[in-house]
């Protein structure tokens, strides 16, 4: 299995970026995605999530503003954040789980300048 993150970078509050997670080694069986952060000295939160069956959740902080979608025929999973804050500036990570099994991605710097 491998998730592999990219899209990060710097960019002006009120900008946009997109997050790509590409990932493999999965057997086509249901799975759960989802996209989490962690700003320096603070805990890991979800952002949002794309359960098996299709729901589709958001922090309320991100609500309005970043859309996760995925493509199950190109194996990946996007985040699109829009109306970027500079309280959005965190690493972001990729995850899914299969089964019991949770698999994270190593993660995209995000830093939204004020």
């Amino acid at each position: 299995v491998q998730l592999q993150a990219s899209g990060g970078g710097l960019v002006q509050a009120g900008g946009s970026l997109r997050l790509t997670c590409a990932y493999s080694g999965f057997d086509g069986s249901s799975l759960a995605m989802g996209w989490y952060r962690q700003a320096p000295g603070k805990q890991r939160e979800l952002v949002a999530s794309i359960g098996s069956g299709g729901t589709i959740k958001y922090a309320d902080s991100v609500k309005g503003r970043f859309t996760i979608s995925g493509d199950n025929a190109q194996n990946t999973l996007y985040l699109q954040m829009n109306s970027l804050k500079p309280e959005d500036t965190a690493v972001y990570y990729c995850n899914i789980k299969q089964d019991v099994f949770g698999y994270w991605g190593q993660g995209t710097l995000v830093t939204v300048s004020s």
